[in-house]
């Protein structure tokens, strides 16, 4: 790099269109990697933006989650500097092998491609519920809070043996957890009360077991409680956040792309393959995924330096043209395999099976459900999740 040139300062994060990463990160694609400053403090690091450096930033065991973030490559508290402030103990997205491969493994057989076809009848089963309720309430409904939050969250909720009566608090905190313009003593409050909830949950569940996941984390002798629960933690919030926010701004999205929901409604076959286009066009991760380089090492060329934050800009990098053809067209016949919605590496998402579950049998019944689904105000006043670590609405009324 030349001690003349003018480092980008953060990555882009105001958008100019409710479904298109902003515009100026979008303009840096033309070096899939580049130096750039972090907040709060101008020190250097990296932005990756294509998505084969992408993938090998985020499948290099040199480029480490289990250290201590202290920037951000906006100017909001990125999730990792909260998060890291205080991880909690089994909270395995931010430890490294051999330890995250210990605890991860206690619950990869839970999310196979297997297991989740036997999940599907339940799930099928929860969104009927929910679809007979929207019509009981109808013509009209706001879809965040009546079908698109309840699903994940239930299906989630009884695998992990959590009582749904308990939403209200799980789902606010959770919320604060990813909330990015609440100070991160505000989000370490949130991430701590719903601990502290799963805390107490274990050894209820060593008491009174079930056949769910937290009882079979209590019974683990390889666990104690406090991990228990941060595995838990991480489950009980992953597992209805991202799908929730698919559901909701993936219905907006069809309903605005009225050409493409209706080549879906005529060809129901493409929902798996619409699916993971939707996936790669919105890719509600919109933060980027930090990592820290633990040695020096090379990418592409370029020299990272050991203790240098490095973020993968998912969202930029499924809109690369050097991997996807018109990447900001929405096409849901394209195959957009390869997608890094779900991340990549070792710490890809581990309930990403259950996602596209949830989505396929979701999608497929609401628009059969309800032919004439429509946004019931203009789009531009629907608020949109810009502040938050997970993108998507706020709210979505519709009518039908």
């Amino acid at each position: 790099m030349s001690d003349a040139e003018v480092l980008p300062y953060g990555m882009p994060y105001e958008r100019q269109t409710r479904y298109d990463p902003p515009a100026a990160l979008l303009e840096l694609q033309d070096r899939p990697i580049r130096p750039i400053r972090y907040y709060p403090d101008g020190v250097e690091g990296w932005l990756v933006t294509g998505h084969a450096a992408g993938r090998k930033v985020l499948a290099d065991p040199r480029f480490v989650t289990g250290e201590r973030f202290t920037r951000s490559p906006t100017e909001l508290p990125h999730v990792f500097v909260s998060i890291t402030d205080q991880v909690p103990p089994g909270f395995f997205l931010f430890f490294d092998p051999p330890e995250h491969t210990r605890l991860r493994r206690k619950v990869t057989g839970v999310f196979t491609v297997k297991r989740m076809k036997e999940l599907e009848p339940r799930v099928a089963d929860i969104v009927d519920e929910r679809i007979a309720a929207l019509r009981a309430a109808g013509p009209g409904a706001d879809l965040v809070r009546e079908f698109a939050l309840p699903v994940p969250s239930l299906v989630i909720c009884e695998m992990l043996g959590v009582p749904y009566a308990d939403r209200a608090a799980f789902q606010g905190n959770s919320a604060n957890m990813l909330d990015l313009s609440l100070s991160v003593e505000d989000r370490n409050k949130a991430m701590a009360e719903i601990f502290g909830y799963l805390i107490d949950l274990v050894p209820a569940k060593r008491a009174n077991p079930g056949d769910d996941m937290v009882s079979a984390f209590a019974a683990d002798p390889d666990l104690h409680d406090v991990e228990a629960a941060g595995m838990a933690l991480i489950l009980l919030v992953a597992g209805h956040e991202t799908t929730a926010n698919m559901l909701a701004l993936g219905t907006m999205t069809l309903l605005e792309h009225p050409a493409q929901l209706e080549r879906l409604r005529a060809e129901p076959g493409l929902m798996p393959g619409a699916v993971e286009e939707l996936l790669r066009y919105l890719t509600v991760a919109h933060n980027g995924v930090m990592r820290i380089a633990k040695e020096d090492a090379e990418i592409d060329g370029h020299r990272i330096t050991a203790g240098q934050h490095v973020t993968v800009a998912l969202h930029a990098a499924n809109r690369d043209p050097g991997r996807y053809e018109r990447p900001d067209a929405l096409d849901l016949g394209r195959d957009a395999q390869g997608h890094m919605a779900f991340g990549h590496g070792v710490h890809q998402c581990v309930g990403q099976q259950l996602a596209r579950v949830e989505m396929r049998i979701g999608f497929a019944k609401l628009l059969e459900a309800f032919p004439g689904l429509r946004l019931a105000v203009p789009s531009d006043q629907i608020p949109m999740r810009s502040d938050m670590a997970v993108y998507g609405v706020h709210t979505l009324p519709v009518e039908w």
